[in-house]
């Protein structure tokens, strides 16, 4: 047995025809036909350190970005949630009429010279939402163009929503709509819903077909669904 500094547990399938890792947040699982040996698992485990040390680290990372909660004001200073990092926002006076939002390294508020005297928290709030949601429209634009031409999975429309319960959806005659709250996850998570959806188009139920489908773009997808499972709810709570 290999001296790692991780463990990892194996799981025998019927269906696979290869070894596979699967890394989620702490736990690393080694996925294998019932005929591969202890030694051809151990080697292809060895094969793969580095990589699952650095995605276990990526995740811890990750996770520790969204355990903390939204801002109790939006003030200079404050950390801003964006594509799974935080960002400084910076405040500045405008001769704007309202607060506009920009973003490079750094989340920069411009608000009105008539708010600056007096509260303004909510309205950098509500310009950060509406910054977030143009963004999210590009961002799913961007992932639709990039997967749909591979099994013609074209959406009717694109929409982005505030969805209390939901990360995204494909109605009967395949109108997209997504949660614009992803564009605060990890890139990798919004690609995955994107994806989700789009074989929607193709497979409305979630059959062995419907994950062979989402696997097919997406061959990690499980990962980027336990990193939603285990940090939707916090996300869920917005700006």
């Amino acid at each position: 047995m290999f001296n790692l500094p991780f463990s990892y547990h194996i799981r025998h399938s019927q269906r696979a025809t290869r070894v596979r890792i699967v890394v989620t947040p702490g736990k690393v699982e080694v996925v294998a036909p019932v005929k591969a040996s202890p030694l051809r698992i151990e080697q292809f485990v060895l094969e793969k350190q580095q990589w699952i040390m650095q995605t276990l680290a990526n995740m811890e990372a990750k996770s520790h970005l969204f355990g903390r909660r939204a801002p109790s004001d939006y003030k200079q200073g404050v950390d801003i949630p964006f594509q799974g990092k935080q960002y400084q926002l910076a405040v500045k006076p405008s001769a704007l009429k309202r607060v506009k939002i920009e973003f490079s390294d750094t989340f920069v508020a411009h608000v009105p010279e008539a708010l600056v005297a007096r509260e303004h928290g909510e309205d950098i709030r509500k310009a950060l939402i509406r910054w977030m949601k143009t963004t999210s429209k590009l961002h799913v634009e961007r992932l639709v163009n990039t997967h749909a031409d591979k099994r013609q999975l074209f959406p009717r429309s694109i929409k982005i929503k505030t969805q209390k319960s939901r990360w995204g959806s494909c109605g009967i005659h395949n109108d997209i709509n997504i949660n614009w709250l992803l564009i605060m996850a990890p890139p990798e998570v919004l690609e995955y819903v994107v994806v989700h959806e789009l074989c929607h188009i193709q497979v409305k139920n979630h059959s062995r077909h419907f994950w062979a489908l989402v696997a097919e773009h997406l061959p990690d997808y499980q990962q980027r669904r336990h990193w939603l499972k285990k940090h939707g709810s916090h996300l869920m709570m917005g700006l």
